[in-house]
């Protein structure tokens, strides 16, 4: 690993560590991070994950900035690594009958739900007032620019969406899904307009639309 990626990933774990090493009760800590609250079709996934604390895996970095082809390299890595995750998908459906907010939080019980170790700590991006079964947590604003496990968990949550819109996008060639992931693109807009929408648009998201 060169020293300016040693670097940064040393910077990005910091926040961490320092939790780490304050508070020697601390054994596992649980980032948690989503993808999809945007998009006008498809679900909003949540991914928690566990990371162990010498954890370096290079390139690790929230997955805005992480290339697709990137990105599915450092699933693999982090899935191989973690000490535990867990992925919760919450359909369209429940994002109109909820609220995306709402949908978002229900996403982040059920993956914490799949964890196979309990955290002592969850570091979670910009959400409040979340159910995370009784596990003490910090929200923190652009945490997945700042944490390494939410960025972790932020990989996980992307890689594991955007696997799901490419399968859509074989069902639904007309949209573009391959794409755009079901964000709200110009193409995109102009397909539901010539097409209407599918069964798996948000009908909340895309009712001016149509």
């Amino acid at each position: 690993m060169k020293e300016k990626e040693e670097i940064r990933l040393t910077k990005l774990k910091q926040m961490e560590n320092e939790i780490y090493n304050t508070n020697k009760e601390i054994q596992y800590i649980c980032g948690i991070d989503e993808a999809g609250r945007g998009p006008l079709a498809g679900p909003v996934v949540v991914a928690s994950v566990i990371m162990p604390k010498d954890s370096m895996i290079e390139g690790v970095n929230d997955s805005k900035k992480v290339s697709e082809k990137k990105r599915e390299e450092l699933y693999d890595k982090i899935i191989e690594e973690a000490i535990t995750y867990g992925v919760g998908i919450i359909d369209e459906k429940v994002i109109d009958e909820i609220n995306i907010l709402e949908a978002t939080k229900k996403g982040l019980t059920t993956s914490l739900q799949e964890l196979k170790v309990k955290p002592n700590l969850i570091l979670v991006d910009a959400l409040n007032k979340i159910d995370t079964l009784g596990i003490p947590y910090e929200s923190i604003i652009k945490g997945d620019a700042l944490c390494y496990s939410i960025s972790c968990a932020s990989i996980i949550a992307k890689v594991t969406r955007d696997r799901i819109m490419r399968q859509w996008d074989e069902i639904y060639p007309m949209y573009g899904f391959e794409k755009h992931k079901g964000y709200g693109t110009a193409a995109h807009i102009q397909a539901i307009k010539e097409y209407g929408i599918c069964p798996i648009h948000r009908k909340s998201f895309t009712k001016n639309f149509i």
